[in-house]
Protein backbone atom coordinates (compact mmCIF):
# COMPACT_ATOMS: atom_id res chain seq x y z
CA UNK A 1 0.00 0.00 0.00
CA UNK A 2 1.51 2.89 -0.86
CA UNK A 3 2.21 5.41 2.30
CA UNK A 4 3.16 9.06 2.72
CA UNK A 5 5.81 10.19 4.59
CA UNK A 6 6.65 13.86 5.49
CA UNK A 7 9.14 15.89 6.51
CA UNK A 8 10.88 19.56 6.85
CA UNK A 9 8.72 20.84 9.75
CA UNK A 10 10.25 22.85 12.41
CA UNK A 11 10.21 26.42 14.79
CA UNK A 12 11.08 29.54 12.97
CA UNK A 13 10.20 32.97 13.64
CA UNK A 14 7.66 35.24 11.92
CA UNK A 15 8.81 36.05 8.35
CA UNK A 16 10.69 33.23 8.20
CA UNK A 17 10.79 29.81 5.60
CA UNK A 18 10.46 26.42 5.63
CA UNK A 19 10.54 23.55 3.42
CA UNK A 20 7.95 20.66 4.14
CA UNK A 21 9.00 17.20 2.27
CA UNK A 22 6.07 14.74 1.12
CA UNK A 23 8.14 11.01 -0.26
CA UNK A 24 5.58 8.52 -1.25
CA UNK A 25 6.67 4.66 -1.67
CA UNK A 26 5.44 4.58 -5.04
CA UNK A 27 4.20 5.92 -8.14
CA UNK A 28 2.88 9.69 -9.14
CA UNK A 29 0.06 10.86 -7.73
CA UNK A 30 -2.45 14.34 -7.51
CA UNK A 31 -0.73 15.40 -3.99
CA UNK A 32 -2.02 18.03 -1.76
CA UNK A 33 -1.02 19.91 1.58
CA UNK A 34 -3.51 20.45 4.71
CA UNK A 35 -3.12 21.72 7.90
CA UNK A 36 -4.62 21.81 11.06
CA UNK A 37 -4.25 24.18 14.30
CA UNK A 38 -5.19 23.53 17.54
CA UNK A 39 -9.13 23.29 17.77
CA UNK A 40 -9.30 24.10 14.38
CA UNK A 41 -10.80 22.24 11.52
CA UNK A 42 -8.44 20.75 8.80
CA UNK A 43 -7.39 23.31 5.94
CA UNK A 44 -6.29 22.15 2.19
CA UNK A 45 -3.50 24.90 1.55
CA UNK A 46 -2.35 23.48 -2.02
CA UNK A 47 -2.36 20.34 -4.63
CA UNK A 48 -0.22 19.32 -7.49
CA UNK A 49 -1.03 17.16 -10.20
CA UNK A 50 0.42 14.01 -10.83
CA UNK A 51 2.72 14.76 -13.71
CA UNK A 52 1.10 18.03 -15.87
CA UNK A 53 2.35 20.80 -13.25
CA UNK A 54 -0.89 22.02 -12.22
CA UNK A 55 -0.60 23.53 -8.48
CA UNK A 56 -3.33 25.42 -6.76
CA UNK A 57 -3.25 27.54 -3.83
CA UNK A 58 -5.65 28.22 -0.73
CA UNK A 59 -6.35 32.38 -0.59
CA UNK A 60 -4.84 32.70 2.79
CA UNK A 61 -1.15 30.89 1.26
CA UNK A 62 -1.20 32.05 -2.40
CA UNK A 63 1.70 34.79 -2.88
CA UNK A 64 3.60 32.85 0.47
CA UNK A 65 3.67 28.95 -0.53
CA UNK A 66 4.62 26.90 -3.42
CA UNK A 67 4.78 23.42 -4.00
CA UNK A 68 6.69 21.71 -6.47
CA UNK A 69 8.08 17.94 -7.49
CA UNK A 70 11.28 16.34 -7.21
CA UNK A 71 13.29 14.63 -10.13
CA UNK A 72 12.55 11.55 -9.07
CA UNK A 73 8.66 12.86 -9.54
CA UNK A 74 7.82 10.80 -6.39
CA UNK A 75 8.89 13.78 -4.03
CA UNK A 76 6.88 16.55 -3.63
CA UNK A 77 7.81 19.84 -1.98
CA UNK A 78 5.84 22.79 -0.26
CA UNK A 79 8.12 25.63 0.27
CA UNK A 80 6.86 28.32 3.07
CA UNK A 81 7.65 32.01 3.02
CA UNK A 82 6.71 34.49 4.68
CA UNK A 83 5.13 32.43 7.70
CA UNK A 84 2.95 33.99 9.98
CA UNK A 85 1.90 32.70 13.69
CA UNK A 86 -1.46 31.93 12.07
CA UNK A 87 0.40 29.28 9.48
CA UNK A 88 1.35 27.51 13.26
CA UNK A 89 -0.28 24.17 12.55
CA UNK A 90 0.44 20.23 11.78
CA UNK A 91 0.95 19.79 8.37
CA UNK A 92 -0.14 16.55 6.60
CA UNK A 93 0.30 15.38 2.40
CA UNK A 94 -2.40 13.11 0.86
CA UNK A 95 -2.25 11.28 -1.85
CA UNK A 96 -5.27 10.65 -4.41
CA UNK A 97 -4.86 7.36 -5.78
CA UNK A 98 -8.48 6.82 -6.93
CA UNK A 99 -8.65 9.57 -9.23
CA UNK A 100 -12.30 11.26 -10.05
CA UNK A 101 -13.44 14.86 -9.69
CA UNK A 102 -14.15 16.41 -6.75
CA UNK A 103 -12.85 19.78 -5.28
CA UNK A 104 -8.93 19.53 -5.56
CA UNK A 105 -8.50 21.47 -1.54
CA UNK A 106 -11.27 18.79 -0.49
CA UNK A 107 -10.05 16.42 2.06
CA UNK A 108 -12.28 13.72 0.75
CA UNK A 109 -10.57 13.98 -2.43
CA UNK A 110 -7.57 12.06 -0.64
CA UNK A 111 -7.70 8.67 0.76
CA UNK A 112 -3.29 8.01 1.87
CA UNK A 113 -2.80 10.32 4.17
CA UNK A 114 0.92 10.97 5.59
CA UNK A 115 1.45 11.01 9.50
CA UNK A 116 2.17 14.93 9.77
CA UNK A 117 4.86 17.35 10.66
CA UNK A 118 4.75 20.65 12.73
CA UNK A 119 5.81 24.01 11.84
CA UNK A 120 5.65 26.43 14.72
CA UNK A 121 6.57 30.15 13.90
CA UNK A 122 6.84 32.47 16.72
CA UNK A 123 9.59 34.68 17.95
Amino acid sequence: QLQLVESGGGLVPPGGSLILSCAASSGYYYIGWFRQAPGKEREGVACIGSGDGFTYYADSVKGRFTMSRGNTKNTVYLHLNGLEPEDTAVYYCAADTRGGWQPVLSSTKYDIWGQGTQVTVSS
